[in-house]
């Protein structure tokens, strides 16, 4: 060996995550090794080849498609991947997949210049690119292929930890399917393609601790294209918003960017019938920071409503919206009295004025809204009984109410994009059906996470997660590797982690996770205590559960399970009734009967399941 020649040596630390790291060879004898690790570090390490391994002549450099590594390791990945980021260049392949690594910093790399530099090149001719996946995508798309079977339609999934940028890489493919599909034939469903995109963000993305512009809900975009290749028009899927969010924030983290815009950027007319002020003075966004120094909240409230106009939303409409956010905001500052009343507890509103009010955003009766925020209605036998709340309890059907109203607007306006994306008089769709047409899929969804604390959202979050790497182990190894063997190739069998069995554990099966959690809802006096202990009872020699001791059960309802991506604990409380996600009855009643067109709109009474003669008798 020379100097001037690479090694690898073994990490520091054995943990989960650490892996080889490569050095240069500055200087070398019989007996010891002087070198430079990767970090800058010098080291001075006997010359013994115990202590290190040669690395291959493919890893001295990077490379931009991974798969020629001579050392198809680990360490040889992220080493490759470490030295194209130390000089910009953030993207790399290992074959036809693309591995993005967040800058955390504004390139210029998704102007005309590339977009035109990209077009219709071949996959691997130029440095790796999101507008080169794009591009791939949309040939392949196109691609005549003879057979009854063929297929045209293409997807791409975008995955990855939160706050890797996948948000921005479906933005980046979306941008270049616009632009090819612009210059085959210019039409508005491009611009409004790309303009849903903000308003999306704005009541479905937040600030969290690891991300200023976080998705809180995942997203299937499918851009469906005509025989000439221009777009004819898209539709949107929206899955599991963070309803949570909406109530309760962690240190640090901001609720829904569209608030904090509404309230830097809305006019003085707007703002006065609503009585709207600003952030600090609102209990769902005054106990945490207001306040993210990569987004200016005015302008982006001047981009929302410049996308809402490229969408034909309609003024009324657009104050219709600001009606509701009006009213998510107001109820979160209903404030509740404890009072006793001939041995009987109940709760008052401590500001009827702020009741009557929101009654009036709503459009229903000021006393109706009163009573259904302080009482649960129960049916015994063939009466009803009130029943006075406690100040807690009236809280929590509060904060139900409010992630109701929320979840319902924001699967309208999702419908609503979708309406104007799939306009029937669309310039693209006038010669052929549906049927007829090409699509490519865009997923963006969710990174895998892991919190201080985590709850049912991010169960549900991981488990998806876990679906999306089953998907690639299934199409990457386990197809692959069952055509070469069906045709007698003679290969070496690679080894894989197979994340089956954590699948099983959380949703395939009688009794897994997910099963359990809606199996305890339906049995009576079912509790997240109870629910808790079944998990650990029937679940505790699973080596992908992670059990808590008996002593550490009584003190909390938490326990884990060992994902491909690492080890997460859950904290049970609340996971039923954040698995129910309804509010109460009563309120139901009371939406039923508002004479506001949005709020009949999407609270029509099937969605509310009420039986129509429950509402006249009442």
């Amino acid at each position: 060996m020379a100097a001037t020649s690479y090694i690898w040596l073994p990490p520091d630390k054995q943990g989960e995550f650490d892996v080889e790291i490569g050095a240069r060879v500055l200087d070398l004898s019989q007996t010891q090794l002087k070198v430079v690790d990767d970090n800058g570090k010098e080291r001075t390490i006997v010359n013994d080849p115990a202590n290190f391994k040669k690395m291959h002549a493919t890893s001295f450099n990077e490379i931009q498609d991974m798969i020629h590594l001579g050392d198809l390791t680990e360490g040889a990945i992220c080493r490759n991947i470490l030295l194209r980021y130390n000089t910009d260049k953030i993207y790399t392949y290992i074959g036809s997949i693309l591995i993005a690594v967040n800058p955390y910093a504004q390139l210029d790399l998704y102007n005309q210049e590339y977009l035109r530099k990209y077009r219709n090149r071949k996959f691997g001719e130029l440095e790796p690119h999101t507008f080169a996946i794009g591009d791939n995508a949309y040939q392949n798309m196109l691609r005549e292929r003879s057979g009854p079977d063929a297929k045209y339609n293409q997807c791409v999934i975008i995955s990855g930890e939160s706050g890797a940028g996948k948000t921005e890489s479906t933005k980046h493919i979306l941008q270049c399917l616009a632009a090819i599909s612009g210059a085959k034939k210019n039409s508005s469903i491009e611009q409004q393609i790309l303009e849903a995109n903000p308003i999306m963000e704005a009541f479905g993305n937040a600030k969290t601790v690891r991300n200023d512009n976080s998705s809180r809900f995942g997203k299937y975009i499918t851009v469906n294209f005509d025989s000439n290749g221009a777009i004819a028009n898209a539709f949107v899927d929206q899955y599991l918003l963070e309803k949570i969010r909406l109530v309760s924030q962690a240190k640090e983290e901001r609720n829904y960017h569209i608030f904090y815009c509404v309230l830097a950027g809305l006019g003085n007319e707007e703002r006065n019938k609503l009585r709207l002020t600003k952030a600090a003075d609102y209990m769902y966004l005054n106990k945490s920071t207001p306040k993210c120094d990569t987004r200016n909240d005015a302008e982006e409230w001047k981009a929302i409503r410049h996308a809402c106009k490229v969408l034909m939303f309609t003024d009324d409409e657009l104050f219709e919206i600001l009606r509701v956010l009006a009213i998510v905001l107001h109820l979160g500052n209903i404030q509740y009295t404890a009072q006793s009343s001939k041995g009987i507890d109940s709760v008052t509103i401590k500001d009827s004025k702020l009741a009557e009010f929101i009654a009036s955003l709503l459009e229903v009766d000021a006393k109706q809204l009163n009573n259904a925020l302080v009482t649960r209605t129960l049916e015994v036998q063939d009466s009803k009984v009130a029943r006075t709340l406690s100040a807690s309890s009236a809280a929590d059907v509060r904060d139900a109410f409010v992630k109701g109203i929320y979840g319902q607007m924001f699967e309208w306006l999702i419908g609503r994009i979708n309406m104007t994306m799939h306009n029937k008089n669309n310039a693209n769709r006038q010669l052929q059906s549906d049927e007829q047409l090409r699509s490519i899929g865009v997923l963006d969804i969710f990174g895998f996470e892991k919190f201080e604390q985590n709850s049912f959202e991010q169960l549900c979050i991981n488990y998806t997660n876990e679906e999306l790497q089953q998907f690639f182990v299934h199409h990457v190894f386990k197809l692959e590797q069952a055509e070469y063997e069906k045709e007698g190739v003679n290969w070496k069998k690679i080894d894989f982690r197979d994340n089956q069995d954590i699948i099983d554990l959380l949703a395939r099966n009688r009794m897994s996770i997910i099963a359990m959690i809606d199996e305890e809802m339906i049995v009576p006096q079912g509790t997240d205590t109870t629910l808790c202990a079944k998990l650990q009872q029937q679940h505790g020699k699973n080596k992908h559960f992670i059990s808590q001791s008996a002593r550490q059960t009584q003190k909390s309802l938490v326990f884990g399970v060992q994902h491909f991506a690492g080890p997460v604990s859950y904290d049970c409380r609340n996971f039923l009734e954040k698995n129910r996600d309804t509010f109460s009855n009563d309120l139901k009643q009371v939406l039923s009967r508002s004479t506001n067109r949005l709020i009949k709109t999407i609270f029509p009474l099937e969605a509310l399941h009420l039986q129509l003669n429950a509402i006249d008798s009442t």
